[in-house]
């Protein structure tokens, strides 16, 4: 159950039911950028992260349509980008990594584009490698300077969009700013300058058990549906 106006996506979780996400952090306004929370509700398809609970939904999370759908948004994210999971310093830590087991996949149905993006390291503190990003605007929308504006923008247009660190503004990031700007990225595209593999391989967040995990824990009856 779920009060109404509950983000369905919020309402999953506090009900230890998992739907996956890339892009929503909790206590941020979502924006439905990854689309992997795509749910059927009462027959259309709908992101989690940004519809509203209301009375009288029937909700499906756990589809072959769903599962399908997740997937190719997985591949079509994997072969966009350079994603080369053994020569990631996030490699047992990546959210987009997890998915990929969770969700069986192999070979992507679609052509390997192999872009050419440079990897921005001129700021003291962070290392932008463009390759990895999947803009799903965690960092824009959740890393920002003591006036409220962001540390992270979007540079170019169309398909060669990417996020770039605004250089004016990070010049004086903080210890903290920078920690939390490679945090809260849910692949390797923002990395913490001066540190790597202080979690050795073995031990790392989904080393041991699949994403999810810690929200399906929470409840011990398995749930296809929140209902409002």
């Amino acid at each position: 159950m779920a009060p109404q106006g509950e983000y369905i996506l919020s309402a999953a979780r506090r009900n230890g039911i998992y739907i996956p996400s890339l892009c929503n952090i909790e206590g941020v306004t979502p924006r439905g950028a990854c689309r992997i929370c795509t749910v059927n509700v009462n027959g259309r398809l709908m992101t989690a992260c940004t519809t509203p609970v209301s009375g009288g939904m029937k909700i499906e999370n756990d589809t072959s349509q769903l599962r399908d759908l997740r997937k190719g948004i997985l591949e079509l994210l994997f072969v966009e980008g350079n994603h080369f999971c053994p020569s990631c310093e996030r490699s047992g830590n990546c959210e987009l990594q997890a998915l990929a087991y969770r969700f069986g996949m192999a070979v992507p149905r679609y052509p390997y584009r192999f872009p050419v993006r440079e990897i921005e390291a001129s700021n003291p503190k962070l290392i932008k490698d463009h390759n990895r990003c999947i803009l799903c605007k965690r960092c824009i929308r959740a890393v920002k300077d003591a006036e409220g504006r962001s540390i992270f923008a979007f540079g170019k247009r169309s398909h060669r969009v990417e996020i770039n660190i605004d250089t004016q503004l990070s010049a004086s990031i903080s210890d903290e700013q920078a920690r939390r700007a490679a945090e809260v990225c849910p692949v390797g595209a923002i990395l913490s300058r001066k540190k790597g593999f202080s979690v050795p391989i073995g031990k790392r967040r989904f080393d041991a058990v699949p994403i999810g995990s810690e929200i399906e824990a929470a409840n011990h009856t398995p749930k296809e549906a929140v209902h409002g």
